[in-house]
This record gives C-alpha cells, structure tokens and sequence, in this order.
C-alpha cells in the first residue's frame, strides 16, 4: 500500500471516529417519564436502622406538611460564599445558595443548592440518632424533631450555632453546626447521659434528593452518586442507583459498604457537589439507596454503635460539604482536612493521567495570565513546545516525501497495475532517502488523546464556567454564541434556535476554525489521487460544522494548534530547502474549482 493509500485510509478511519465519538458525546436528550410521585413527600426514606419515612398520601396531610416546614423557625446561614437558612424542623441544612456563581450568564439569580421539603426539588442534609437497646425512636432526634437554639443566632464563619433537644427522660442531645469560608461544615452530634444506666445508639447523617434532577447526560460526564471507600474510588448513575437488589432490612434498593478508616459518599451534579465526610480514622458504614414509592435518592454514613454511660457525654463529628466543585477547594480539604482523594469527586475521566496534568497547568497558567482564553493558547503553545522534537522529524519528512514526488509518480507510472512492484520500487525508494512515509502521523495520533482531555477538562471543571477570553466569547464553556444567520450580530434580530440543526448556524470561531485547517493543508501539494483529495478538500470543512457547537474554549485550542502547527511546518520546511507554495497551492485550487466549473 502507498503512501497515498495509507494517508487516505487514515483520514477516513479519523474521520469516522470522529462522527461515531460526536454521536456517543451528544446523543439525543430522552425525555424523563413523570415519576407519578409529583405530589409525594417524604420527610425522609431511612428504613430498619434509620428512621422509618412519614409517608404522606393524601391532601390533608400534605397541608399539614406544608405549614409545619413553613412554620418552624430558621436560623440564617451567611457567609462571603453562601447564603441560606438551617430549618428547626429536624434541625436540616435545607437552604443554601451560592453567591459567587449565577445560574445564567450576565443573569442575577444565584445557584440554588439545597432547597426544603415543600420545595418543587426538595435536597437536603439532616442528621439524627438511631436507637439501640431499651431506647425508642421517640427518644432520640430524627429528622421530624423541634430543636431549640442553645447558643448564636447567626451561622457564620466566626460564629458556630448550637442546638438542643431534651428527651425529657434524661438524654440532653446537642448540635453544633460550623462552616469554613468556603463550603465545608463541621456537624457536632453529642449526647448527655443524665439518667442511671447506660445507652446505646448509633449517630448518622443524610443526604436526601427528591426525585431525579435534570442532568446532561453526557456519556463523558458523571452525575449521580459518587463515593470513596478506603481509597477505591466508586460512582453510579441515578438509574445504577434505582437498579440496586432490594435490602431485606432496608426494605428498598440500597447498598452498603464498610468503610475502616476514610471516605465519603455524596452526589455530584456537573459542577456542584454534596457530600457527607466523617472524620479520618474512624470506621463507618456507608448507605446508597433510592425508594421507588416516594422517589427519594438518599446517602448516608452511619457511624458505630455508642454506649452512653450514666453521667457521660459522647460526641462525634462529621464534615458536609456543600458546594462548588473547585479544585482548589476541594485540594484544601483533601490535604487539610483529611478527605482522602476529594479531588477525584470532579470526574476526570479514562485519560485521568493525561487530564489532571492538563488541568494543573491550565489552572497555573491562568494564574499568572488571569485569563483562561489566553491560558488555553499558552498551554497549547507548550504542548506544541513539547513535542517540537516529533514535529521537526515529522515536517522534515514530508518535505523529503515532497521532493520525491516526481520518483514516486514515475514509479507509480511504470509499475501500471502491479501493485506488488509498485510497492516494492516504493520501499525502496524510502530507504534509499532515509524517509518514513508514516512519520507524518505520529505527531497527529498524539493530539487526540490531548484534545479530548482538554475537551474534558473544559466540560467538567468549573474554572472554565462563564470564564470570558475577548470580545463576544464570555463564555469558554458554551459554545461561540455568534451566528451567521443573523451576520454575527450585524443584522436587528436574534437567530433562531435550529434544534438538531443548529451546527448550521456557524459562530466565528468555527469558521476561523475551519479556514486555519484549509490553510495548513495548502503547504502540501495537492494529492494525485482524485478520491483522496476529494475526501482532504472536504475535511475542513466538515470539522467546521461538526466543532461549530463545541465549547469555544476547545474550538480556540484547535485554532491556535492548527496556526502554531502551520507556523512550525513552513519554518522547518523553509531550513531543510523547500519552500512551500501556499499561495500558489491556494491559486492553483481555486483555477482547478473554475476550469471545473467550465467544464460542467
């Protein structure tokens, strides 16, 4: 097989992976069947060793619901990052917003988190006590008990808030709330013994979601349940969790694992995460689980058995963190606090080796720039940089190949139908030259694996959310919100959202992607074989389509890799003693599209 040949079955192979890898990432959105629990409230779903759910089935009760959530008094959350409320009812964190992150670009709403129970997406955090021994339910605090404020009035960062609740037999429960400057608070569960004998309960928390939320379904993308037990880093989709077999003592589809010294478990959304995270060294049992009746998705930790002995207190602590999913933060707590591999909880990926990496330097980059746009064009200058060495043996090369296009063609010529000649004069002709005909592909097989961890990286990490880069582009995580439909903005009105179509509806940056692809392909001359250069004559063209609803901040990557790579190809050529005819390639192409044209 030629080179010819060879070049030609690689861009079609490419270009298949392409399409089939464009269909997997965007596949169309399924609608999500009504649950038929719309109207279902449950307090909470913790069956058999947690407290069993307050089922509330018909309007009266529901009403009844209402008014005691909206009854119960609250206590103010209020830091420089969040902003929400903590209910009595149950003493839940059940309010929370985010104040550096709106929910639409150039909009005023903020993130909404965490929202209560008579809320139309209820999500939230409570804590209580399981009973042991003689104790009932009754006697210990669970998610539908009425706290008072034993000590502040305000949740901050300097200032804790304590709760109280007498069981009126002789057990005082106390819980103190606190929270850092970002997102993590410290949840202290405590109980006084003041009667003459001992007792035994179990301290746990919870995270419960109602219902399924809205997710992007992106198969590159991980939202649901994520979790780390002694190191072993585990996920599952909200259908993965619904799939769990039926726990006996549960009584719904739940899984428990045995955690000995660290983890935690919680759910992620794209950028945004809950997570329960009892403090290093202890053991804890970890539940995942989802009732169908009442639609609740549900997380817990569970932390062992105490004994309370008369006149003693017992107290135990578990983080919750609830919040963005920046790297930094999540570092922090990682490497601080002892929330082993928290930076996993934001979904790396296959190429985890490869996209970590990236990051860290795209973050590090865009420290010192302080603009992700211009960091993702230095990092691709220093991938380029980095693989200059390849590069260089590469575009020497295909000059080499160049200058031996005339052999070759005459080769081609008095080898006729023989393939097997033609082959054999070819090889030959390589080693006498010292030329790799398939050097030319190694530099481009190696960008794949870095272009879709940087497209990774782009989708998955929230340092890219609304990041601006210049002029119209205020987003890198969206795609180029210019269009030509309306002559980019010239024209007095708002395009239209074409749906499926709407990779006909070009921004900017796309044709600028597809121009610097045209562009790089004119330092090459025009193959011999007709089918392949139909096939390279049309490729730029169809990557501008199909990268046209792409993030701009990959379609900018892609740019600025086509123009560094056009750049070094003309300067190694131009060393070695060939200068490469663009313009006259670029004159030639457009006389062969009018004689063409002519002729038909």
């Amino acid at each position: 097989m030629d080179d010819q040949n060879k070049n030609l079955i690689l861009a079609v192979v490419l270009s298949a992976i392409v399409l089939v890898i464009w269909q997997v990432f965007f596949p169309p959105v399924e609608p999500v069947a009504p649950s038929g629990n719309e109207n279902a409230v449950e307090i909470t779903e913790n069956l058999a060793a947690t407290p069993a759910p307050v089922s509330l089935s018909d309007a009266q009760s529901q009403t009844t619901l209402d008014n005691t959530v909206q009854a119960a008094q609250r206590i103010t959350i209020d830091t420089d990052r969040l902003e929400g409320s903590i209910s009595l009812l149950g003493g839940r964190i059940d309010d929370l917003l985010l104040k550096d992150y709106k929910e639409e670009l150039g909009g005023e709403e903020l993130v909404t988190l965490l929202q209560p129970v008579n809320s139309d997406a209820p999500y939230y955090a409570v804590y209580g006590w399981a009973p042991g021994g003689t104790l009932t339910q009754n006697q210990v605090p669970g998610p539908n008990t009425i706290w008072q404020v034993e000590s502040g009035s305000e949740l901050t960062v300097s200032s804790p808030v304590t709760l109280v609740w007498n069981n009126q037999a002789g057990l005082i429960f106390r819980r103190m709330i606190e929270i850092d400057e970002n997102y993590l608070f410290s949840v202290t569960q405590s109980v006084e013994n003041t009667t003459g004998q001992a007792h035994r309960m179990f301290p746990y928390g919870i995270i419960a979601r109602h219902g399924e939320p809205d997710v992007s379904r992106l198969f590159v993308l991980h939202e649901g349940l994520v979790g780390l037990a002694d190191g072993e880093l585990y996920e599952d989709d909200y259908d993965g969790v619904s799939d769990y077999d039926v726990d006996p003592n549960e009584g719904v589809s739940a899984e428990i694992k045995d955690v000995t010294e660290n983890g935690w478990i919680g759910f992620t959304d794209k950028y945004w995460m809950t997570a329960l995270a009892p403090k290093s060294g202890q053991a804890f049992k970890t539940v995942a689980k989802h009732s169908a009746g009442a639609d609740i998705y549900q997380v817990e930790t569970r932390l062992p058995t105490q004994t309370v002995e008369a006149g003693a207190t017992v107290s135990k602590t578990t983080n919750l963190f609830a919040g963005a999913k920046e790297w930094e933060v999540i570092k922090t707590y990682e490497e601080e606090n002892g929330i082993d591999r928290f930076v996993d909880s934001i979904d790396w990926g296959w190429f985890f080796f490869i996209t970590k990496p990236i990051f860290k330097i795209l973050h590090s980059l865009n420290i010192y720039v302080g603009n992700m746009g211009w960091s993702i064009i230095a990092l691709t200058l220093l991938i380029k940089g980095i693989m200059l060495p390849l590069a260089y043996k590469s575009y020497v090369s295909m000059a080499r190949m160049k200058e031996l296009q005339p052999e070759m063609q005459k080769i081609k010529e008095a080898a006729g139908d023989d393939r097997q000649k033609m082959q054999k004069d070819m090889m030959a002709l390589y080693r006498t030259h010292k030329v790799n005909p398939a050097s030319g592909c190694l530099p481009l097989l190696l960008q794949i694996p870095v272009f879709f961890s940087l497209y990774k990286v782009i989708i998955v990490t929230i340092e890219l959310r609304h990041a601006p880069w210049w002029g119209w582009i205020q987003d890198l995580s969206a795609p180029d919100p210019s269009t030509i439909l309306n002559l980019f903005g010239i024209l007095p009105f708002t395009a239209p959202d074409l749906g499926v179509l709407q990779f006909l509806s070009l921004g900017i940056l796309p044709i600028f992607l597809g121009v610097s692809m045209w562009l790089q392909q004119k330092l090459n001359p025009k193959p011999t074989d007709p089918t392949q250069a139909m096939v390279m004559a049309w490729m730029p063209w169809v990557f501008m389509f199909m990268l046209g609803t792409f993030a701009s901040g990959l379609v900018l990557y892609w740019i600025a890799n086509n123009v560094i790579t056009f750049i070094q190809q003309y300067t190694i050529m131009r060393m070695n003693g060939h200068k490469p005819e663009v313009l006259g390639n670029i004159l030639r192409s457009f006389r062969k599209e009018k004689k063409d044209e002519a002729s038909s």
